[in-house]
């Protein structure tokens, strides 16, 4: 897109395959023509729409009329993304389709399991595998297969990422960058030219990621064959090249660079008139580079597993609150999902008629991360760009509130009732028993109530939540099943369960496991431990504590709300910008919440921070698809040494920070809404790992006022939550836990109706689904994608550091299941016993099951 602008090490790793490598073998030159897209810096959609169809329709041809060459000089072509067939399968006729679905099979054509070139390293996990949806779709229709995905131009790469491929079914990635718009240093010099990027699951795909040792137009960059005869006389001359890269199956990928469209034969005449006895030059379709490299050299190839940190993919970060919106929709998807199963399984025609959106909506979740986030093209403006990311949050968010709303109606009338009162069920859409707290919102003017939990007939505490322009019952919802409900009765007249609840001095609010101080700027002074010796978890870092914007201490704190359930403090200040900051302490919840809400505009860089009491600090977070340490591989973690940025992590679900000497004391922070995190004094260049400090991106530019969007586009209010929780030595799965359930909030669902009513669920209590090993978490539950009727998919993600076997079960019993692909594609029959799930998972692994009971139909397409 842009002008020219400890473990064996690789060396080794070279010597030894080479003495497999026979001197005088015949080099393997693969040229593959592609057009590296710039969607909306080059064209816009339309444009780009047209630009695909004419490219396809006439490398098409092109592959008809060279069908008699030999088969090294017939014409390929990759596309690098699936809208490219995404566009073409609804602007052609079937037949057309059909066609183009001949020559993926036949790997005359190849397209990446991306919808477009993206930059994922702030991504929620769950998007990066739904933006990959669609070819998914296409595999089980039309029998082909698609096992090249990849992270082009953007100089860095998340860690987990390659995971998430492999999972989806790639095997195989190329990733040449840009050399521009980058503060990431020696890009000439990479450490290795291909090898197998790994996974902390041991999963893994083969990577070529070559030093960029002249442009972008050269090998290592995004347009390796830009004069395919220059490349070849650079693989075959230049000494660096030969003496990194000594392999003699070589590839030279990409053609179109920057230009809209590039439709040419010229590598079928470069095959033909330089291919001899010492070299054969390949028209590549990328795919069957990698096939005959693996064959020759794959056995004894390095497998090397890094994050290399974020440069373009904090961009996002200049279009703040948007950004947010589609990470706050990515996890309620969750809970509508879950809803929408139990739903279909009783009415199955319920996704039918939102197939269209639904489809839209998971290529969107790819598509918001494409990588021109930049926005510093010619021809785009960035009002243009901003407006199309707009449209793209727009169009997830409404297909995702309307699921979750259709499907929490449906649901209301699924469940039996009896009796005359007003009643609810809380959802749990998480895969453990939990106890937090629900809000209900109600009508009742002023008189007094109560809750009962039906399943025991005993009152629960509760209180009225009078925040205008809405009224809520909050309950304390206790020991609510795993993706199941527990119902509740709204009885008149006062209870008596309104006694043990937080407490308020001041400014400083107390329950039994916290003591904690709000400053009038929003900012927590300090956060006491009570169950552990009164232990201060606050310590003051360059003048910022926790929660903490930056401001003066300035405004006004008030308590915004008190009860048997929670006490809220409210704090509203100016300073440094107009914010309100909501904290939150609950009757046995073990968390602080805590709601920020900044209500201006604003055009420069700012961060909440959090700084921590802590010597020694180990950093744990989660990445993309991986939580990682935040230290470099010399040390024990997981960024790489070189050719990275450690300015910005990634902060999905959270990050946490232990004493690393002792391991006897630490905090999580879970992140709902942000996704970039700078670890103390972090520089481009050096990661800090002494400072026990977080500074949490609210938003900005992060490299300067002539990248991204600025002064966010004209937002002016921005919504941004965290939680707090302490505990002793560092456990992923219970990090993981307290996020999940602070970010996954229960759902209240009134049931309809009145009196005695027998329905497909129970009411009082109900658990559909249950997991036997505690560190296997539920990471998605829903209706198949190609239809209720095939099954149910249940997606898992094992938090703990040993492969574990485990047991799924359902409320029903499970009659058959198939090991999936995350996108859903069969790879083989799954092990049911006793009509349970039976299944062995790999440490840190994400897996993906078919599950069906009775009434699924069989699959029609093993991977």
């Amino acid at each position: 897109m842009r002008l020219f602008c400890s473990k064996l090490s690789f060396v080794s790793v070279i010597a030894i395959l080479l003495l497999v490598v026979p001197i005088t073998a015949q080099k393997r030159i693969y040229i593959s023509p592609d057009d590296h897209t710039d969607y909306y810096w080059t064209a816009d959609e339309a444009t780009y729409r047209q630009a695909f169809l004419t490219m396809i329709d006439y490398y098409l041809n092109k592959m008809d009329e060279t069908a008699g060459n030999p088969s090294d000089q017939q014409m390929r072509w990759n596309c690098d993304g699936s809208l490219w067939m995404w566009e073409y399968e609804r602007n052609r006729t079937p037949a057309q389709f059909a066609r183009m679905m001949s020559r993926v099979r036949d790997g005359h054509m190849s397209v990446a399991l991306n919808p477009l070139v993206l930059v994922q390293g702030g991504a929620p996990t769950e998007s990066v595998l739904r933006g990959m949806y669609y070819p998914g779709l296409i595999e089980r229709r039309h029998n082909v297969q698609f096992p090249l995905a990849i992270a082009m131009e953007d100089q860095t790469m998340p860690f987990g990422l390659a995971s998430l491929w492999a999972g989806s079914g790639a095997r195989y990635s190329w990733k040449g960058v840009c050399d521009c718009a980058t503060q990431v240093t020696q890009l000439n010099n990479r450490e290795r030219e291909i090898y197998y990027a790994g996974g902390r699951d041991g999963s893994k795909v083969l990577m070529k990621w070559q030093s960029q040792l002249a442009n972008n137009k050269m090998y290592g960059g995004y347009s390796e064959a830009f004069d395919p005869l220059a490349s070849l006389a650079f693989a075959e001359t230049d000494p660096t090249f030969l003496s990194k890269y000594p392999f003699p199956v070589i590839g030279a990928f990409g053609r179109g660079w920057d230009d809209l469209q590039y439709t040419s034969d010229e590598f079928i005449n470069v095959a033909q008139q330089n291919s001899s006895a010492k070299r054969r030059i390949i028209v590549s379709n990328q795919e069957d580079f990698f096939r005959d490299f693996e064959t020759s050299y794959g056995a004894g190839l390095e497998t090397y597993s890094a994050s290399f940190g974020n440069e373009w993919d904090t961009l996002i970060a200049s279009l703040a609150e948007v950004s947010s919106r589609v990470k706050r929709s990515t996890e309620k998807l969750r809970s509508a999902e879950a809803m929408a199963t139990l739903v279909s399984i009783n009415q199955p025609a319920f996704m039918n008629s939102r197939i269209a959106a639904r489809d839209r909506a998971m290529i969107n979740l790819g598509l918001y991360f494409e990588h021109d986030w930049t926005a510093d093209g010619t021809i785009i403006t960035r009002a243009e760009r901003a407006a199309w990311n707009r449209k793209i949050e727009q169009e997830i968010t409404s297909y995702v509130d309307k699921l979750y709303d259709d499907a929490k109606a449906e649901l209301s009338s699924q469940i039996s009732r009896s009796g005359i009162e007003e009643r609810f069920a809380v959802f749990n859409p998480l895969s453990w028993t939990r106890t937090d707290f629900a809000d209900v919102p109600i009508k009742i003017p002023s008189k007094k109530v109560h809750v009962v939990d039906v399943s025991t007939g005993l009152e629960v505490p509760s209180q009225i939540i009078d925040v205008r322009p809405k009224r809520m019952l909050r309950v304390l919802a206790g020991d609510v099943p795993s993706a199941g409900y527990k119902v509740y009765e709204i009885r008149n007249g006062a209870g008596t369960a309104s006694l043990g609840g937080p407490t308020v001095n001041g400014t400083t609010v107390e329950n039994a496991n916290y003591r904690v101080t709000l400053a009038p700027d929003g900012a927590i002074t300090s956060l006491i431990d009570k169950t552990r010796g009164d232990r201060e978890t606050v310590r003051n870092i360059g003048g910022r504590v926790l929660n903490d914007l930056g401001g003066n201490r300035s405004g006004s704190v008030t308590v915004e709300s008190s009860g048997a359930v929670s006490v809220t403090l409210k704090a509203v200040s100016s300073s440094p910008i107009a914010h309100t900051t909501r904290l939150t302490l609950y009757k046995d919840i073990d968390r602080v919440d805590i709601s920020n809400t900044i209500s201006a505009n604003f055009g420069d860089l700012k961060t909440w921070s959090y700084s921590f009491d802590i010597n020694s600090p180990d950093v744990w977070h989660e990445e993309v698809g991986a939580v990682i340490r935040g230290k470099l591989t010399t040390s024990g973690g997981h960024y790489a040494t070189r050719n990275a940025r450690y300015d910005w992590l990634t902060m999905n679900h959270f990050a946490d920070v232990t004493d690393g000497a002792t391991n006897n004391f630490g905090v999580t922070v879970s992140n709902a809404d942000d996704h970039f995190m700078r670890l103390g004094w972090s520089s481009v260049t050096a990661l800090d790992t002494t400072t026990p400090q977080f500074n949490i991106l609210a938003g900005g530019q992060t490299d300067g006022p002539s990248l991204g969007i600025p002064d966010q586009g004209g937002d002016s209010e921005f919504l941004q939550r965290f939680a707090i929780q302490t505990h002793g030595s560092f456990d992923q799965a219970s990090a993981m836990k307290m996020s999940l359930e602070h970010q996954n909030p229960f759902v209240s669902i009134m049931i309809n109706g009145t009196g005695t009513q027998e329905r497909p669920y129970p009411a009082n209590n109900y658990s559909f689904l249950q997991i036997t090993d505690p560190n296997v978490f539920l990471w998605a539950l829903k209706p198949a994608e190609d239809g209720i009727s095939r099954g149910i998919v249940a997606r898992v993600w094992n938090q703990g550091n040993s492969p574990s076997n485990y047991s799924l079960s359902l409320s029903r019993p499970i009659t058959a299941a198939e090991r999936l692909t995350h996108i859903e594609t069969t790879i083989a029959p799954a092990t049911v016993l006793s009509g349970q799930l039976n299944a062995n998972i790999d440490q840190q692994q994400i897996q993906t099951h078919l599950l069906k009971i009775t009434g699924s139909r069989p699959s029609n397409k093993i991977r």
